[in-house]
């Protein structure tokens, strides 16, 4: 009987023996190694080991009684996991068990060159990581540990937190008899993470379910931290499809995290581990450069596509060699099996008061009193349905997780313990609050909101929501190309399974406002600003070489992130069109900001672009496309030009652009207009000849050929883009366009919010409609019934450019990029 295993011996196949955890460290050994992936050696006890102790020691029948009198109501769950752990404790090792332990630890410590190596003993079940189940956090680690006493006690440490109260619990849920499965503890030489870094990493967005990025979560110690949710870490995510292109960092977004803490080794056996505070450098600072965080994709990717589906990874850095480790992967099991077109989508009805803020997990809603508690020794005070309120959960949380409606936890990340649970149990969590234990009274009634995107809100109060179910399989073919609008790249990825061809048009505004938070000017003449306006823009350009390249990079991977759902499709991404009141409202605004009687139709779109008051802002915005295009791939972007008002002007335009790299027909750049002034339609095919498409913008369009100011109250009734002035003037346009041959769409809210106003365009040929993502599936089948209705419509298939248009929108599968984008 084999009691130990080699790990380079062992491979998936060895599950039954070794468990998940160990099988797959095997797996990787065996068949990644060719790849410069690098797993920690080792050694790993056997299944038949753990049931010979079960057997030596007569503990299997001890078992079976203690957990048959807590099902039957005779005692406790925690009286019950406590007297099987003290048994276990108790017992023995057999002479040949521990023989075999001690040789192999013998071994891996003459191979390190030293004499009592620090290693890690971690369980892994026999059930664990399977595709419907992860036993994730359920059994006992223990790092640090050195001497061959102390291996052995850790090993039967590890047989005992087999019966945790967490452990017994989740068996009972995912009905596994606990005789019915072993364990395994594996031995890997320690990596020095505690003197370098550690995190966790999802090869699918955890969130969404997105499978196009790696997510890596980071933080400075051993990983048990971010692990726990004890720590906020960075987050980094990248884009796959771009991992082999030389000269590529694909980073659509990189978050800086608190780290307040970390754990270390300890001084002794008795403290083997323990937790210290970051220093200011740490926490300011951020855990990976743009070469590890790709090698650690590349290696997500890799294992991927090894195991042919989504993985959980956690990975460490070695302080000493900076080298990286894969130190477990295991299979994804809240997305990985998840339906490709159908989705739930929230809208909440009301407006409350906004009490606390995190990162979201999931993309659901929840309402409820508050259950405020300090430490699972309160569990008792928890009723079913209530929001958990905690400062951080541990796996000893599961049990009254599964009770609850919703999360909020003061730390933790995306890949903290209550974000991995949470998933699982289908709960809406907000985490790494900092301080909603703070804020939120026990007994509160509150609401908790995970469908803006990444960011979790939590409000007071129980607020009204809808929850929707979008199935995308079957939608009809609604006669046109359907793209969407997107201007929040943190709910980007909320809107993948839509068969949408593109993002016909994507904000700058919402990632400058909302992410940025600072004017561009300010950012391009930092020392025009006050005193209180240059500390606030040092701040948050603390971590980058200048507030210029704060403002670029973050403007560059916030555009990215809002053309990778839909890639290859085009993304059309509109320059900033922010009015003067909106940009005086960020950092440093009012510094640049002239005052304006009528914004609207003031110092806005295309006349700041080349104006000296806004060219060197401008400059930056053009800087920042050009880099979302050529540094991190997105070659399908296009830009879009707004509210330009002469054809001169958009000489002028293009001319800045182009002495910033963005030039017309370089590397197929594409730019396209804003159709939304009369001028422009008058002037449509003298525009045209500028541009390689236009947008009609039909709420600017409506406000200036009805002369209604689209946000007056006292006017509503009378702004309607359906007027029949608007809808000639529109008519013109797409006539005008495809006299030139070029590309025509719309991005305005009228197909969104009228179908038969939907229909009008495409009775006029247009070439594509963009619509809000949550009208996506309301428009497409309304379009659907009415071409059934009348089959063509008067202007399908019309109009000379529409073979361009069609190459243009509609790569082909075996073709990343159409040469038409």
């Amino acid at each position: 009987m084999d009691h130990v295993r080699w790990l380079k011996d062992v491979s998936i196949a060895d599950v039954p023996q070794v468990g998940g955890k160990n099988a797959s460290l095997g797996e990787m050994i065996r068949g990644l190694s060719g790849q410069c992936i690098r797993v920690p050696g080792g050694f790993a006890t056997t299944a038949s080991a753990y049931r010979a102790f079960l057997a030596n020691n007569d503990l299997a029948p001890f078992i079976a009684e203690a957990l048959g009198r807590y099902r039957a109501g005779a005692t406790s769950l925690r009286e019950a996991g406590k007297s099987v752990r003290e048994r276990i404790l108790a017992a023995t090792l057999s002479a040949d068990m521990e023989a075999a332990l001690r040789d192999h630890y013998r071994t891996l410590s003459r191979e390190a060159g030293k004499e009592d190596i620090a290693v890690a003993v971690r369980s892994s079940a026999t059930a664990e990581d399977l595709p419907g189940a992860s036993f994730a956090g359920q059994q006992e680690t223990f790092l640090n540990v050195r001497g061959e006493e102390a291996l052995i006690d850790a090993c039967r440490r590890c047989y005992a937190s087999l019966f945790t109260d967490r452990a017994i619990t989740y068996r009972e849920i995912k009905g596994f008899d606990p005789l019915d499965i072993a364990l395994s503890v594996g031995v890997q030489p320690m990596v020095r993470t505690d003197l370098g870094a550690s995190g966790v990493m999802f090869t699918i967005d955890p969130e969404t379910g997105f499978p196009g990025v790696v997510v890596i979560s980071a933080a400075w110690g051993l990983g048990e931290t971010v692990v726990q949710g004890a720590v906020d870490p960075d987050s980094y995510m990248l884009f796959k499809a771009f991992f082999d292109r030389p000269g590529i960092v694909p980073l659509l977004e990189r978050t800086r995290g608190a780290k307040a803490i970390k754990m270390v080794y300890g001084d002794t056996q008795a403290e083997r581990t323990r937790t210290v505070e970051t220093s200011a450098a740490e926490r300011e600072a951020f855990v990976l450069g743009d070469d590890d965080i790709l090698t650690l994709a590349r290696w997500g990717a890799a294992i991927e596509r090894h195991y042919g589906r989504a993985m959980d990874i956690e990975w460490g850095k070695d302080g000493e060699t900076g080298e990286l480790f894969i130190l477990q992967a295991r299979p994804e099991t809240v997305h990985g099996a998840a339906s490709v077109s159908c989705f739930e989508v929230y809208t909440l009805k009301e407006k409350g008061k906004l009490i606390a803020t995190g990162a979201a997990v999931g993309s659901g809603m929840a309402a409820g009193e508050a259950c405020l508690l300090n430490g699972i020794e309160e569990a008792g005070r928890f009723r079913d349905g209530q929001i958990l309120v905690a400062i951080a959960t541990n796996p000893d949380w599961v049990p009254l997780m599964k009770r609850a409606a919703g999360i909020v936890t003061d730390h933790g990340g995306p890949t903290s313990h209550a974000a991995i649970v949470s998933r699982e149990l289908g709960l809406p969590a907000v985490v790494g609050t900092g301080d909603a234990t703070a804020h939120v009274r026990d007994g509160q009634p509150i609401t908790i909101n995970c469908a803006q995107g990444e960011e979790g809100l939590v409000y007071d109060g129980r607020l009204a929501f809808d929850r929707q179910v979008i199935e995308t399989a079957q939608l009809p073919d609604p006669g046109v190309d359907i793209m969407v609008n997107m201007a929040n790249p943190s709910a980007a990825f909320r809107w993948w399974r839509l068969p949408a061809k593109g993002v016909g048009l994507a904000r700058m505004e919402f990632i400058i406002g909302g992410l940025i938070k600072l004017h561009p000017m300010a950012a391009a003449h930092p020392e025009r600003l006050s005193p209180d306006d240059a500390v606030a823009t040092r701040a948050l350009s603390q971590n980058y070489e200048s507030p210029a390249d704060y403002f670029v990079q973050t403007l560059a991977e916030g555009i990215a992130k809002l053309a990778a759902p839909f890639h290859p499709y085009p993304a059309i991404v509109r320059l900033s069109d922010f009015k003067s009141n909106e940009y005086a409202s960020l950092i440093g605004g009012k510094t640049f900001e002239p005052g304006e009687a009528n914004p609207m139709l003031g110092f806005r779109g295309a006349s700041r672009y080349y104006d000296p008051r806004y060219k060197d802002g401008f400059v930056l915005e053009c800087r920042a496309m050009k880099a979302a295009r050529e540094e991190l791939g997105f070659s399908n972007i296009l830009v879009m030009i707004p509210f330009c008002r002469t054809v001169g002007e958009a000489d002028k335009v293009l001319a800045v652009m182009a002495e910033n790299g963005l030039r017309r027909g370089k590397d197929g750049l594409q730019v396209y207009m804003m159709c939304e002034i009369p001028s422009n339609v008058v002037m449509a095919r003298e525009f045209a000849r500028r541009f390689d498409g236009f947008s009609i913008g039909s709420n600017d369009l409506a406000q200036l050929v009805l002369g209604v100011d689209r946000d007056s109250a006292e006017l509503a009734k009378a702004f309607d883009e359906r007027d029949e002035a608007v809808k000639r003037m529109i008519a013109e346009a797409i006539a005008g366009a495809h006299q030139e041959r070029i590309k025509i769409g719309i991005c305005g809210q009228g197909p969104s919010n009228h179908p038969d106003f939907a229909r009008f365009l495409i009775e006029q040929g247009i070439d594509s409609l963009s619509l809000n993502p949550d009208s996506f599936v309301k428009t497409v089948e309304a379009l659907a019934r009415m071409r059934e209705e009348a089959r063509p419509f008067p202007g399908e298939g019309r109009g000379p450019a529409s073979e361009i248009i069609a190459a243009g929108l509609r790569p082909s599968p075996e073709h990343a990029l159409s040469s038409n984008l």
